[in-house]
C-alpha cells in the first residue's frame, strides 16, 4: 500500500495552468533561436568590448558613448519594424501574405528615414553629440572618428531589421538566427586584425577606427545576404515586391500608423532617457562610463534567454489575436509573465555570483574595477523586475496593439521618475555611480505595478487588422514557416 503525499490547491491550480504542451512546443519553436541569435550577439558584443578593454578606459568610454547615437538608432529603428510586426503577426494568423508584404513595404521605407536622419548627426555633428555626454576631450576625439566610419552601417542595419522583424513574425525565426550570426561573427573576426594590425601582412593597427571599419564591413554582408536568401523564393511572405517597397497610399498609411506611431514615439522617449542616464554617468566621470559599459555587457549576456522570451510571446500572442484566439492569447501572455519572473529571479543571482570574474581581462583601473563589482551587485538586483516589464510591454501589450498605454508606461515613466530620480542622485546629492544607477531601477518598479494591473485588465487584446484597407486580393502561395 503506497501514500502520497496531497499538493497543496494553489500548486495544483499552478501545475494546471502550465499543463500546455502547445504553448511550450510554440515557445520553444520561436523563442529558443530568437535567444540563440541574441546569445551569439551579446557574446561577440562582449568580445568586441574586451578587445576595445585593452586599449584603455578611454576607448572603452569613447566607444561607448559613440555608440549612444547608434543605441537611439537601432530604438527607433526597433519601435518602427516592432509596431509594423504586430500587423504581421496578426495579418500571419489570417493568412494574409498582400497585407503583410505592404506592412513590409511601409516597415522599410520609415526604416531608412529614421537610419538616415542618424547618419546626418553622426557624420556632420559627431563632436557636438559626444559634448553632450562628456567633457573629455580624447573621449571625444576618439568617439568622432568612430562615429564617422560606423554611421554608414545605419541604413543597411535599418534595412536588414525590417526584413528580420517580417521574417520573424510570421515564424520563420531560423533565417535571422543564421545570417546575423554569420555576419557577427565576421565582425568579430575582423575586429581582431583591424583594431590590432598584422604585421606580417602589412596591415597597420588602427584602434577604434577598425572596430568601426569591420562593423561596416559585416553589416553590408548581412543586408546583401538576407536580400538574397528572401527573395531566391518568392512565396516567402516577407519577399515584398517594388511595387510593395516604393508604393505610397496615405489610407493604408494612416491605418497601419495609427498604432505605429505611439511605438515609435514610445522607442525614442525611453531611448533618450536611456541616453540621459548615460550622460549623467558621463558627467560623474569616464571611469563610471567604463564601468557602465562593462556591466551593459554582462547584462546583455544574462538577458539573453529572457529577450528570445519576450519575442517569442509577442509572435504567440499576435498568431492568437489574429486567428480570433482571444483567451488562449491572453493566458499564453500570463504563462510567459510567469517564466520570465522566475527565470530572471534565478539568472540575477548566478550573475552576481560569477560575472564579477571576467572583471580582470580589462585593462582599466582598480577603481574602475571596484565600480563595476558594485554595479553588478545592482544589476543582480534589478534584474527580475527588467525582465518582467520586457514581457509586459513588448510580448504583451504591444502585440496585443495596446500602443497608446504602452507609451505612458515605458517612454513617459522613464522621464517621470527614472531620470529625475538619477539626476538628483549625481547633481543634488554627488552619489557614486553605483547608487545613481540603482535609482534609475525606480522606474521599473512604476512599470511593472502599472503594468500587471494592465494585463490583468484584458483591455490590451486588440484585433489591429480589422481596418486594414487591401488593394489587392489575389492568392498568394504560402511558404512554410
Amino acid at each position: 500500500m503506497t501514500f502520497t503525499l496531497p499538493l497543496p490547491s494553489p500548486l495544483k491550480r499552478l501545475i494546471a495552468y502550465y499543463h500546455d504542451g502547445e504553448y511550450f512546443r510554440l515557445l520553444a519553436r520561436f523563442a529558443l533561436p530568437i535567444a540563440l541569435q541574441y546569445l551569439l550577439s551579446s557574446s561577440l558584443n562582449m568580445a568586441a568590448v574586451m578587445m576595445i578593454g585593452q586599449l584603455g578606459e578611454t576607448a572603452v568610454a569613447a566607444v561607448g558613448l559613440a555608440n549612444q547615437i547608434w543605441f537611439l538608432m537601432n530604438l527607433v529603428v526597433f519601435g518602427v519594424v516592432s509596431g509594423a510586426a504586430m500587423f504581421v503577426a496578426q495579418l500571419w494568423g489570417k493568412k494574409d501574405i498582400p497585407g503583410i508584404r505592404r506592412v513590409l513595404g511601409l516597415t522599410v521605407k520609415l526604416g531608412l528615414g529614421v537610419a538616415l536622419f542618424f547618419w546626418f548627426l553622426a557624420t556632420f555633428y559627431p563632436a557636438s553629440i559626444l559634448r553632450l555626454y562628456t567633457t573629455d576631450p580624447a573621449v571625444i576625439e576618439q568617439g568622432g572618428r568612430y562615429l564617422r566610419i560606423v554611421a554608414w552601417s545605419y541604413g543597411l542595419y535599418a534595412l536588414s531589421a525590417a526584413y528580420y522583424a517580417a521574417l520573424r513574425a510570421t515564424g520563420n525565426v531560423r533565417l535571422p538566427l543564421i545570417v546575423s550570426s554569420a555576419t557577427l561573427s565576421l565582425n568579430v573576426g575582423l575586429a581582431y586584425p583591424l583594431i590590432f594590425g598584422l604585421e606580417r601582412l602589412g596591415l597597420p593597427a588602427m584602434g577604434i577606427n577598425g572596430a568601426a571599419l569591420a562593423t561596416l564591413i559585416a553589416r553590408l554582408l548581412e543586408c546583401f545576404t538576407v536580400l538574397a536568401l528572401v527573395y531566391r523564393n518568392r512565396s516567402v511572405p516577407a519577399a515584398a515586391s517594388l511595387r510593395d517597397l516604393i508604393e505610397v497610399d496615405l489610407r493604408f498609411m494612416s491605418t497601419v500608423l495609427k498604432p505605429i506611431l505611439p511605438v515609435i514615439a514610445n522607442e525614442t522617449l525611453w531611448s533618450l532617457g536611456i541616453t540621459t542616464y548615460n550622460a549623467i554617468y558621463g558627467r560623474i566621470g569616464t571611469q563610471a562610463v567604463a564601468a557602465i559599459n562593462i556591466i551593459g555587457a554582462i547584462e546583455q549576456m544574462a538577458f539573453v534567454l529572457f529577450f528570445g522570451l519576450g519575442q517569442a510571446t509577442a509572435i504567440l500572442i499576435g498568431h492568437q489575436i489574429g486567428a480570433g484566439e482571444l483567451e488562449k492569447a491572453y493566458r499564453y501572455g500570463g504563462r510567459s509573465l510567469g517564466l520570465q519572473g522566475s527565470g530572471a529571479l534565478l539568472m540575477g543571482g548566478l550573475a552576481w555570483l560569477f560575472a564579477g570574474s571576467i572583471f580582470q581581462v580589462y585593462k582599466v583601473s582598480p577603481e574602475v574595477i571596484a565600480s563595476a563589482q558594485s554595479l553588478l551587485t545592482v544589476m543582480a538586483l534589478g534584474f527580475w523586475v527588467k525582465a518582467c516589464n520586457h514581457v509586459i510591454i513588448i510580448g504583451i501589450l504591444r502585440s496585443g496593439g495596446d500602443t497608446r498605454f504602452s507609451l505612458i508606461l515605458d517612454g513617459l515613466v522613464i522621464w517621470l521618475v527614472g531620470v529625475p530620480a538619477a539626476a538628483a542622485g549625481a547633481f543634488l546629492f554627488h552619489l557614486p555611480v553605483q547608487w545613481v544607477y540603482a535609482l534609475t531601477l525606480s522606474e521599473e518598479v512604476v512599470k511593472f505595478t502599472a503594468g500587471l494591473w494592465r494585463y490583468f485588465s484584458k483591455r490590451w487584446i486588440n484585433d489591429l487588422t480589422q481596418n486594414i484597407v487591401r488593394v489587392d486580393v489575389h492568392p498568394e502561395t504560402v511558404h512554410p514557416a
